[in-house]
């Protein structure tokens, strides 16, 4: 009887498993590569951010490179990444224009300094300081 029962509840378990993949499948369909991906923040140290189109961006190029924007000045910088997503990002610079929102443009550029490793989940990356969640950048 025993048998039986498993015989029976088996099908449906490996169905009710496939369908509650679902989200998984979907979830990797939308995971983009760190290195050639152009980010946009979404929130900084817990504060969602509304950024124009072209602001507050970061690309990760293959020569180990990195460029991107902050409110309304260019960032370069050099970074490190390993296979478990320790990430560095060092030797930061940027142009030096007055900015409307300088002291968020600020605060964006000191937490790239932090970043110490990194999450991706779908189209999100997760940016860390020692195991402190720091920002939130969605792909565009």
């Amino acid at each position: 009887m025993k048998r039986l029962i498993l015989f029976l509840a088996t099908p449906l378990l490996l169905l009710l498993l496939a369908v509650g993949c679902c989200d998984c499948r979907k979830q990797a369909k939308n995971h983009k590569p760190l290195v050639g991906t152009n980010w946009q923040l979404v929130q900084l140290m817990a504060h969602d951010i509304n950024a124009e189109e072209d602001s507050y961006t970061l690309l990760f190029h293959d020569n180990g490179t990195a460029s991107g924007m902050g409110d309304c000045n260019r960032l370069t910088a050099t970074y490190s990444m390993t296979t478990s997503r320790d990430l560095t990002l060092s030797n930061i610079g940027a142009t030096r224009r007055m900015c409307p929102n300088h002291e968020l443009e600020a605060e964006y550029f000191s937490m790239l300094e932090r970043v110490t490793h990194y999450e991706m989940d779908g189209d999100m990356m997760l940016l860390l300081s020692n195991g402190e969640l720091v920002a939130i950048m969605q792909a565009k």
